[in-house]
């Protein structure tokens, strides 16, 4: 199977674009960790099956610190004591937010995200989540193919 791009979104429309990286600085420098913020990008994008996402969000993790056995075992945080309890809290609002329609983002993760993240953290986790789902269904739709490294 070969995949090739379908279309260069940048180039298709470039403003519309550059109001999505500008949301993404915008939740970059919201003062959320970065591990918890790379975490919660390559768990949207594993859910979403992204490969481009997956190949980014990974590598940007690793430069950036964080261990290959919690990348390795993101996929089952639930079984792995790897991570934090926010890290978890975090990680549950994530899913519930990626599979909204499957979850209806349940009253147990919003109540274990209360536990964790002040009000205003509530809303820069949930903007995070939102912009890596977007991201993914750009990349995803219009074939955005990951570097060959």
């Amino acid at each position: 199977m070969k995949l090739e791009p379908r279309l260069d979104a940048f180039k298709a429309a470039p403003a519309l674009m550059q109001a999505m990286v500008d949301m993404e600085k915008a939740v970059a420098g919201s003062g959320l960790e970065h591990s918890l913020y790379e975490l919660v990008k390559t768990r949207a994008s594993q859910i979403n099956g992204c490969a481009y996402c997956l190949h980014m969000h990974t590598r940007d993790a690793r430069a950036a610190g964080e261990t290959e056995a919690r990348l390795y075992l993101l996929d089952a945080w639930r079984e792995s004591p790897l991570y934090t309890e926010r890290e978890r809290a975090a990680l549950a609002w994530t899913e519930a937010l990626t599979l909204v329609s499957q979850t209806h983002a349940p009253d147990a993760d919003y109540e274990l995200l209360k536990s964790q993240f002040t009000d205003a953290e509530q809303v820069k986790l949930t903007l995070l989540i939102t912009t890596i789902n977007a991201w993914n269904r750009i990349a995803i739709g219009f074939r955005s193919l990951h570097p060959m490294d």
